[in-house]
């Protein structure tokens, strides 16, 4: 056998041979060979199916696999080196293992294959961890692959106005220690996953995230932020007609202008920490203390009426940034109301069907044990009433029910999910004050300073109402939008 080597290299290969004979290193080489030859394939097949990878076997692919390939690189010297101290204890060494004479072409070319192997082996390695960092980074991974758990987060977020924007992109951002923080956290969640310990609903850890400079202000620029926003909403009452009222309302959004300007960005966000503030809640909700820069550089402190010594010490300060009114600027969750109004507004929902604003919110707010089973009630209530109620209705304009119907179900299955104990209400939007506190909880006419300066709460700081619940407003025709 091997006659067509030299001799030093059939001895190095027996020696070799002879000491791989062992279970841990002929395991160490199955692995390694079973996975690499098996990523190589899943890769190929990757790059030629437009498919996208399911996040399932996205996790055999790019995490078992390679964890799979690296233990078996592992095992293969280690049995060598378990082999040979072995061999040393039961006695001499063979003396007819010659030693190992680099100057032999057939040696040469030997140690040239082994290294072509490692460089293989490295670049199989290295592609796989790659891919792996790619893919748990992906919006897939994080929003499918612990199912349960994050189907909320996920529905949210891909009905969100960042639907393109990765997951990473702001859970992460940039650089190399947020990435390490964020994979420590992921064991702790992994092993909160696999044993059931997360929260139901999962909660915001506002005190964990990136600085909002270093994710929201990558693509938005505050201070840049210029002019006013036009709002126009509309809200449709509880009767048979579903009478419809609009607001409209100029909104002062802007950072600073050239002019001096200064809008409700310009005002609370700044270059440097303009505003610091004491909550004692976690959502935030409750704020007894404010401190505000202002613009000579005077640090000026606003206490609540109510604030109590005990309260403040209790509390905790943090900088505002973005997330402070924005928070839930992807994963949001509507109150039913203005998600009926919403779709109302835009047809899905029509105002022509009596009652449809009233019974739509009753059966929205009705409590069903999983989202299996308000998929099947919903549409059942709904139409049952226009059926029972309104027959002649029910007969002319049945599409329109059918649709109300599927619309009232979507609603529902896009923002409350039972089995995550999330409800409406759970997660409440702070801009503006009609679902929550949001402004009030510091423009709230109680937060003053010692010499009698208090935060404005005055409505027109922030915003110029120019039609409030107006059946028709004259403003809409006046700027040619109706």
């Amino acid at each position: 056998m091997m006659t067509w080597l030299s001799e030093p290299t059939r001895d190095l290969a027996r020696r070799l041979a002879h000491s791989a004979n062992n279970g841990i290193t002929l395991t160490g080489v199955v692995l390694t060979t079973a996975s690499g030859i098996s990523l190589v394939w899943f890769w190929f097949l990757e790059l030629s199916s437009p498919r996208a990878v399911n996040p399932y076997l996205g996790i055999l692919l790019f995490m078992v696999l390679p964890g799979l390939f690296l233990l078996g690189l592992a095992l293969i010297p280690l049995g060598l080196w378990r082999r040979r101290k072995q061999q040393m204890k039961a006695g001499p060494l063979p003396t007819e293992y010659a030693p190992l004479d680099l100057h032999s072409p057939t040696t040469r070319r030997l140690i040239i294959l082994l290294g072509l192997a490692t460089a293989a082996n490295i670049a199989i390695l290295g592609t796989a961890g790659f891919k792996g960092i790619e893919y748990m980074d992906s919006n897939k991974f994080c929003g499918l692959t612990c199912h349960t758990p994050m189907a909320p987060e996920y529905t949210a977020f891909l009905n969100s106005p960042h639907s393109r924007v990765g997951c990473a992109q702001c859970h992460i951002g940039a650089g190399a220690d947020w990435f390490v923080k964020s994979k420590l956290s992921g064991v702790h969640q992994v092993f909160a996953v696999t044993f059931g310990t997360y929260h139901r609903p999962i909660t915001s850890p506002v005190e964990s995230l990136r600085p909002a400079r270093e994710t929201c202000e990558q693509c938005h620029w505050p201070q840049k932020f210029t002019g006013d926003k036009l709002i126009i909403r509309t809200k449709y009452a509880e009767d048979e007609a579903n009478t419809a009222t609009t607001s409209v309302l100029l909104l002062k959004i802007g950072g600073v202008t050239a002019q001096g300007q200064v809008g409700i960005h310009g005002r609370h966000l700044d270059t440097s920490a303009r505003i610091r503030y004491v909550h004692t809640d976690p959502k935030r909700m409750t704020i007894p203390k404010v401190l505000y820069r202002d613009t000579s550089g005077q640090m000026i402190e606003f206490l609540a009426g109510d604030a109590k010594p005990t309260e403040l010490a209790a509390g905790r300060e943090r900088s505002m940034d973005c997330i402070d009114c924005h928070n839930r600027p992807t994963h949001a969750f509507e109150a039913p109301e203005r998600a009926l109004d919403k779709a109302m507004m835009n047809g899905t929902i029509s105002a022509g069907l009596p009652f449809v604003r009233k019974q739509a919110l009753d059966v929205l707010k009705a409590g069903y044990p999983d989202q299996a089973t308000a998929g099947r009630e919903i549409p059942e209530r709904l139409t049952s009433f226009y059926r029972e109620r309104y027959p002649i209705v029910f007969a002319q304009k049945r599409p329109l029910v059918d649709q109300a119907a599927d619309t009232v179900k979507a609603i529902y299955l896009r923002n409350v999910f039972p089995e995550m104990k999330l409800d409406w209400g759970e997660h409440k939007n702070l801009i503006g004050h009609e679902d929550s506190p949001g402004c009030f909880r510091c423009h709230d006419g109680s937060h003053t300073t010692k010499d009698g300066r208090m935060i404005e709460a005055d409505c027109n700081a922030c915003h110029t109402i120019l039609a409030q619940d107006e059946k028709d407003p004259k403003i809409l025709k006046d700027l040619g939008i109706r």
